[in-house]
């Protein structure tokens, strides 16, 4: 049986997307990459929408003579070994592509339970969007949080409205930067 992570990078004041919907306010150093790629070890599933599907599709479609650090050539090598799922009303099974990932229509808590259950690693959801219900309902088991020194005075929160937590700190790492890595496990 897996557990259920959720992880994310987020502004100081709490967003994963700006006022005008980008997420590309920040781009990850190399030390933070190397993170990244660590943590990636123990996920064996992830759980994606629409959105992160498309932006992860550069990491699935990575060449192996791609121009890129070795350790983007390993994250990109252990992105496309990890099953996915990905949670979308508007994209078909054509648009997934190469047929490594599963498309769930309307991704309701039993069937990500499921999903969980016969996880044999961590399974990673992706996107405040997609957790959301799963935050609300205390599904969520550890919370990987990059916490970066901007401040974008609006946007898409990294933490949906309505879910009341109770979370422990049982790690956190300062990179170079200033951005924070909090890992926190659901009490």
């Amino acid at each position: 049986m897996g557990t259920l992570s959720y992880s994310t990078t987020m502004s100081l004041d709490g967003f994963v997307e700006d006022a005008d919907g980008s997420f590309e306010w920040f781009a990850p150093s190399p030390e933070i990459f190397a993170a990244h790629l660590e943590r990636m070890t123990e996920v064996s599933t992830e759980v994606l929408g629409r959105k992160t599907f498309a932006l992860m599709q550069y990491w699935e479609d990575l060449p192996a003579d791609a121009d890129v650090s070795p350790d983007e050539q390993e994250f990109g090598r252990r992105w496309r070994a990890i099953k996915k799922v990905v949670a979308s009303s508007t994209l078909t099974n054509a648009d997934l592509g190469n047929g490594r990932c599963r498309l769930v229509a309307d991704l309701q808590l039993p069937e990500l339970a499921r999903i969980v259950s016969e996880a044999e690693g961590s399974v990673e959801i992706f996107g405040p969007t997609t957790a959301g219900p799963a935050m609300r309902a205390g599904m969520i088991d550890d919370f990987h949080l990059f916490v970066a020194p901007k401040v974008l005075g609006g946007g898409r929160r990294a933490l949906v409205e309505g879910a009341l937590l109770d979370l422990e700190l049982v790690e956190q790492r300062r990179f170079d930067g200033g951005t924070v890595y909090l890992h926190y496990r659901s009490r």
